[in-house]
């Protein structure tokens, strides 16, 4: 079971390195502001700290990945429907693609096809995420050392659309930054306390 708990700890190292990369490179550039500009342009093309964001976000991204290839078995309890950790892996795959080849255009605006793709590809990987937990909630609410985070994965999933939805509506003003904070809050708690019950299960 071991490599269970390796691959665990990737999960939960995942959202450790991207909210360090938010927090730590937003703090390099003196004009950048957490409340007004999101995340995504902090690696945009021509960002002031591209190469440090895009080294954060891409090692963050893999790293996820490598968890949700394990997680159906990871989740120790005796099998159960795959949909979820596929959506989750799927999702994930999104998450890669938007690092290494999706970037946001030049001051973090969304004018060529690869800007616009950016925002597809995180929309679609949002939603995949939210139908990930209600579908982990299924198949985990009957299990017993799993029924407490089962209740978490549904949570996760109606708070997480509930801000990002939010967000969205707010995308263009000026709190944009921290709304976007707020909306992803619970995406990463999430990867960490997923990361961390495969881990204890194994």
């Amino acid at each position: 079971m071991i490599i269970f708990q390796i691959l665990a700890v990737c999960g939960m190292l995942s959202p450790i390195l991207y909210t360090v990369m938010w927090i730590y490179v937003g703090s390099l550039d003196s004009e950048y502001s957490h409340i007004r500009d999101d995340i995504s342009s902090l690696f945009a093309i021509g960002a002031p700290n591209r190469r440090l964001a895009h080294i954060f976000i891409s090692i963050s991204s893999v790293l996820l990945f490598i968890f949700y290839l394990g997680l159906h078995d990871g989740l120790n309890d005796v099998g159960g429907s795959i949909v979820g950790p596929i959506l989750l892996i799927i999702s994930s795959i999104l998450g890669v693609l938007v690092a290494f080849f999706f970037p946001l255009d030049v001051g973090g605006e969304i004018k060529t096809y690869r800007g616009k793709m950016h925002i597809i590809l995180v929309i679609a990987s949002g939603v995949l995420t939210i139908a990930g937990m209600v579908f982990l909630w299924l198949r985990l609410q009957l299990v017993v050392v799993w029924s407490a985070f089962a209740m978490f994965s549904l949570i996760s999933a109606i708070v997480s659309l509930i801000l990002i939805i939010i967000s969205g509506i707010f995308a263009a003003g000026k709190y944009r930054g921290i709304l976007e904070r707020f909306g992803v809050t619970p995406y990463e708690l999430y990867y960490f306390v997923l990361g961390l019950m495969v881990f204890l299960v194994n």
